[in-house]
Formats: C-alpha cells, structure tokens, sequence
C-alpha cells in the first residue's frame, strides 16, 4: 500500500471516528418505515402482560417527536427493525410540511441484537436546530448513549457524544439555558435521577431526585419549568405500581417544590412525602403514567390509566382512562372512559383554546385483551372534567394500534403517531400519523426506495 493510498484511509477514518473523538454514524439509512414486535412474555390467561407493535413504546421515554416550526418539519424517533425481525434499530426520521413528504429513516443506533423496546428512544432539538437523541439502555445490563446530529434541522448523520448508565430517558432543552434530563438507574429499585447542561457536551453529575423502592415518571417543559409526575413501587415490586406524586423546578433543578411551592429535600425518600398527589395505595389501584401537561394557566395535567391488577384480561376489574388536575386550589381527578389494557398508551393534548384532547387506543381491537386497539380522539370543553368521543381514528384494523403519541408543539397536520401490530403472534408492525381533527390517517412506507417518500393515505 503506497502513502497516498494511506492517507485515504486515515481520512476516511478521520472522518468516521472524529469530531472531539467521538463515534460518528454516518448516513447509514434503514430501507423503509418498519416497527419493532416485542413479546414481553410473562404470561397468564389472557395472553401477555404486553406485546404488539411497540416502536413508540415505552410511556416514559419523553418526547419522541418535536415539531420545528424554524424548519417547518416534524422531528421523530422510534424503535424500527430489519424487515419486521426482532432486532431493534434505533430510528430518527422527519416529516416535511411543506412537501408532505417523509425522510428516509437514519439508523442513530444498532442494538446489535436486542429486540427490547425498553431501548427506544426520546429526543429534544437545541437552539440552533442540532437534533439530539438520547438511546435508552436497560438497568446496568445495558448502556444508554447519546446522540447529536451532525447538522442543524438535519437526521441524515449523528455523532455520539457519550455513553452512560441511563435508562428512560426524558431530555428537556430550555430556551438560552440548555438541557435537563430526567431518567432512571437500577440503583435501590428503578430510581428517578437528573442532571444538566449548558451545551450538551459537559454534564453535571447524576443526582437522585425519587428513591421510595422505585418510581416511573412523565414530564414535561414549558418556559424553563420542568414538571414530573410519577408513582412508587411498593418493595421494588413494579407490578404494584401506585401511588401518584408530582414535583416541579423552575432553576435548572437547583430546587424541587410541591404545586404549591413548597421546597422538597432531594431524594425524596418519604412515601407521605408534601410531594405526594393522591394515595391509590390505600384504594387498592394500580397507577400508569401516561403523560403530562401544563393548561393555559399552568396548572398540570396527568393522564393515567388505573387498574386493580398487573395481570391483563376482563377478570381483573374495571380499568380506567383518568385526568388528575390541579385546579389551583386542590387536585381533581375524573374519568375519560374504561380502558381495556394497562399498557394502552394516549399522549393529552391542551390547546390555546383550553380545549383539552386525548389520542388514545380506548375503543376494542382485533385482539380484544391485547396490548392496544382502535384509536379514538375524545375532548372536554371544560378543563378535563367531562369528556366526550369525537371520533374513532381507526376501524376494522387487522392489528391493535398501540402506543400514541403527540409532538411537543404539534403541528395540525402531524398530530399524533403510533405503530400497529398483532399482540398475540409475532406480526408486521406498520407506523402511522395523522391529523389535528382525526379524519385522516397515514401509513408510513414499507419500503422507502428515495431520500424522501411520501405517506399512503390509509382507508378505515
């Protein structure tokens, strides 16, 4: 091999290798829209505790789309796969609104033989458009990673910035101030933790926000306050979820304060901690996080599911869609609808109007006790404590929709996006989005043969 030859490669290396040192994954395309099958496979009479199509899984990786209006695009994330094997391939993709077209998806990330959605993945989008993706690991098992794009406003390269024990994770970049991630490490249970950055390259150390045996969260971001819900885990057991708790920073996690401003000593470790919101424990209720949101007073809103059993199927009780809100004054909780499956997943909507909605899988789906089932769009007119069916989003589907989820900032024409898939047998897995009022849905391509594709209007 000549020196000429020589320098080539080294170039060549440089280029794959480089930028401060880190990995770079350089425009290595998927070659279609193709979501990830997952059988939890912890089994009772009414088929798995969760399955199906799981690409935009889990609750409590947060966000996984933004809507960019400097770009005039809708930014995603989700868990693809091989030609619908069970091999997980993490997915960064765009949708155009002012072409209606969709980009090729960029493999951020190859689990390299994982096909555990657990290892999905959230997003957020800096001041100056650079795209980061945040790679969710599993407890200690596996690492999470984190990603940024190697262009502003652009998914078609990113660089991997570092590698660290993080799992769920849910980034929140703030206006001229710069990042908050929220996630969880399998210390004492799966405990909630936080850290910081300016920039996104150097980061304050891990600091333990929640340690009461266990906790899942969702959170939210809007004018520099970060705002979490979660619940406990009683004896590190997630199967006895419960309990509702919520806590809020307004200084970049310098301080957590309860609703109604009163200062909490981090970790929080008391079970009757100030921070709690309503004690399901004592009840005997489940309690499933689904998302979170601020009105237009800033009073937060948390939509859960609650059950009596871990287990799914019609023998365990009566489940419910629920709204826990904070008036101002006190926490009010009503009900949405019943909910047919614990880990049916719906993202709450607040719009300017203070018309408040919810996209969500509430109507029953060909697998009738699996994971998922029909899209339904629902609203309430007053401030979440009546709610009614504006209309069913899906009908007559061969597979349960699962799992939907609405963009930071959504855009009217990219409302919400979710994947399909058969709960109880290993299926294709399609992804699909549709619009503000619900009346259209979308297929994302199969196969995508061009750097830009456009979505197939589905028929239900």
């Amino acid at each position: 091999m000549n020196w000429a030859s020589r320098i080539v490669i080294l170039i060549i290396l440089s280029f794959h290798f480089s930028l401060s040192g880190q990995t770079i994954l350089s425009n290595k395309k998927a070659d279609g829209f193709n979501g990830i099958w997952f059988d939890l496979g912890q089994y009772s009479e009414f088929g798995s505790k969760y399955s199906g199509g799981l690409g935009t899984y889990t609750a409590k990786h947060v966000p996984l789309a933004i809507y960019s209006p400097e770009a005039n695009k809708t930014f995603f994330v989700y868990g693809g796969s091989r030609n619908g094997e069970r091999y997980l391939l993490c997915m960064a993709s765009c949708f155009d609104h002012d072409t209606g077209l969709l980009a090729k998806p960029t493999i951020v990330h190859d689990k390299e033989g994982v096909d555990d959605p657990h290892d999905n993945l959230s997003l957020a989008i800096d001041d100056k458009g650079y795209i980061w993706v945040f790679i969710s690991g599993r407890g200690q098992r596996r690492p999470g990673f984190k990603y940024k794009s190697v262009k502003p406003y652009n998914i078609d390269a990113f660089q991997r910035i570092e590698e660290m024990e993080m799992t769920y994770p849910q980034p929140w970049h703030i206006k001229d101030q710069g990042f908050m991630l929220l996630f969880t490490k399998y210390t004492k249970g799966r405990e909630l933790y936080f850290q910081s950055s300016t920039d996104g390259h150097d980061w304050t150390k891990h600091q333990k926000l929640a340690g009461m045996g266990g906790h899942y969260q969702t959170s939210f971001q809007k004018d520099g306050r970060v705002i979490t819900a979660f619940n406990r885990h009683p004896g590190g057991t997630v199967d006895l979820r419960t309990d509702l708790y919520f806590t809020q920073t307004f200084d970049f996690g310098k301080i957590w304060k309860t609703i109604d401003g009163e200062e909490l000593a981090l970790p929080l470790i008391d079970f009757n901690s100030p921070a709690l919101v309503e004690k399901f424990s004592v009840q005997n209720q489940l309690v499933y996080l689904k998302d979170i949101r601020l009105d237009n007073e800033g009073n937060p809103a948390i939509l859960i599911i609650t059950s009596h059993s871990h287990q799914p199927g019609p023998d365990n009780g009566l489940r419910l869609w629920r709204v826990v809100r904070w008036t101002g004054k006190e926490w009010n909780i009503s009900t949405v609808t019943t909910a047919f499956h614990n880990y049916d997943q719906g993202s709450l909507i607040i719009k300017e109007n203070n018309v408040w909605q919810i996209i969500a899988p509430t109507e029953t789906g060909p697998q009738e006790h699996g994971t998922g089932g029909e899209v339904a769009l629902w609203e309430s007119q007053d401030q979440g404590d009546t709610w009614t069916k504006l209309r069913d989003v899906t009908q007559n589907s061969p597979r349960n929709h699962a799992y939907c989820r609405s963009p930071i900032n959504a855009h009217p024409d990219f409302f919400a996006f979710w994947a399909d898939g058969n709960p109880d047998k290993h299926s294709p897995s399609f992804l699909y989005f549709t619009n503000q009022s619900g009346d259209t849905v979308w297929r994302m391509p199969e196969n995508v043969t061009e750097d830009w594709m456009k979505p197939e209007e589905i028929d239900f």
